[in-house]
């Protein structure tokens, strides 16, 4: 028997080209045992089903408390003591966070910024407009996290969130947390009314000052390198088919779309049993490390018809989907009306993603465009 690829290599292929673990696991059973890049064992869900099961089982919590002990803490966050958060807190903690960051980011609450996020979109793409850009660069990393900081009210900080973001992954992660930690209170106590107050005032009795600021790091951090995968193949999907795109419900379908073929994330945060779980016919003993196949599930082409799993399942479903689906509308409308003859400056099928490993989704290498090749 051939052994299993690593879901977490570092890999580089074609715009078309699937990746290639996805399918090599799922036909492996609805439940894999891989190597933990951080040591040792872990298990991989690859069965749309069996996701489900786990993504609601109060037996699999995402506390960092209860990883192995062997596993070093790089790349884990603070456990659920050390700081309360939305990606670490389970059962009625979690729960009141949520409950306070719900009507902020639902349809109704996002779609209330819809215009300025589109405003933000064109007046980024109208300052690279002249000649060839490469807008991997110069627009699918600047978008969100700009659009992110002015619902903050830290617009200014847009630049320096965005270098922040990108170095979250590198030896000076410790100074960019700074940055957040400073956006943070700044839009907290200088700005007046912003998606931060906002939440500050509808988080549960006793949320810290600490607290609170990382819930707006969270917010500008997982907005980026989320939509910063998802940007650019909508772009180079839209500039390479020239879809009809008149009205809303168009816009919305081809987002949706594009969202299943490239998921923003490839894998959930890793979840660990509590306890001994029973699960697809294995024994799992405590803190036994999880993963959810997100990408591998929603593009299984025998997976039964109904809701993907794009942004998860279960309790701790993403909370910004809709910011990320209002984000990706907006640029989708303002190329489509705004920019009609943008182009791909090379064929489409040139183009090259890299997968990063872990739970990052994958990039476009570069994306070059011309926006205005006539000129105008």
């Amino acid at each position: 028997m051939s052994p299993l690829p690593d879901p977490f290599a570092v890999t580089e292929r074609g715009v078309t080209e699937a990746r290639p673990a996805h399918a090599a696991l799922r036909a492996a059973g609805p439940l894999v045992r891989i190597d933990a890049p951080a040591g040792g064992s872990a298990w991989l869900v690859t069965e749309d089903a069996l996701a489900r099961q786990v993504l609601t089982d109060p037996r699999l919590a995402k506390d960092p408390a209860l990883a192995p002990e062997a596993w070093s803490r790089i790349g884990l966050e603070p456990t659920a003591a050390e700081q309360t958060s939305m990606t670490t807190a389970d059962g009625p903690v979690h729960a009141g966070l949520r409950r306070a960051h719900a009507p902020l980011f639902s349809a109704r609450g996002m779609g209330e910024h819809y215009d300025r996020m589109t405003a933000i979109a064109r007046e980024l793409l109208t300052e690279v407009a002249d000649g060839e850009v490469d807008l991997a660069v110069d627009f699918a990393t600047r978008f969100p996290v700009t659009a992110i900081c002015d619902l903050l009210g830290v617009r200014d900080y847009g630049e320096r969130a965005s270098a922040a973001c990108r170095a979250m992954f590198t030896a000076d992660a410790g100074p960019a947390f700074g940055t957040f930690m400073e956006l943070a209170t700044v839009a907290l106590t200088e700005r007046g009314d912003n998606l931060a107050t906002a939440l500050r005032d509808r988080l549960p009795d006793g949320t810290s000052e600490n607290d609170l600021r990382y819930c707006v790091f969270l917010i500008v951090f997982a907005g980026q390198i989320t939509m910063d995968s998802s940007l650019g193949f909508l772009v180079a999907h839209l500039l390479h088919e020239r879809p009809d795109l008149p009205d809303r419900r168009a816009l919305d379908a081809y987002v949706q779309q594009n969202l299943r073929l490239h998921p923003p994330a490839p894998y959930t945060l890793w979840r660990f049993t509590t306890e001994e779980v029973e699960l697809a016919g294995q024994t799992l003993a405590a803190h036994s490390p999880v993963l959810v196949d997100l990408a591998g599930i929603t593009l299984d082409p025998d997976r039964p018809e109904g809701p993907d799993l794009v942004f998860g399942a279960g309790p701790h479903f993403c909370v910004g989907a809709q910011l990320a689906q209002l984000l990706l509308r907006a640029v989708a409308d303002v190329l489509t009306h705004d920019f009609p003859a943008a182009r791909l400056a090379v064929p489409f099928e040139q183009l090259r993603q890299r997968d990063f490993g872990g739970t990052q989704g994958s990039h476009l290498t570069a994306l070059p465009v011309r926006l205005r090749p006539d000129g105008v």
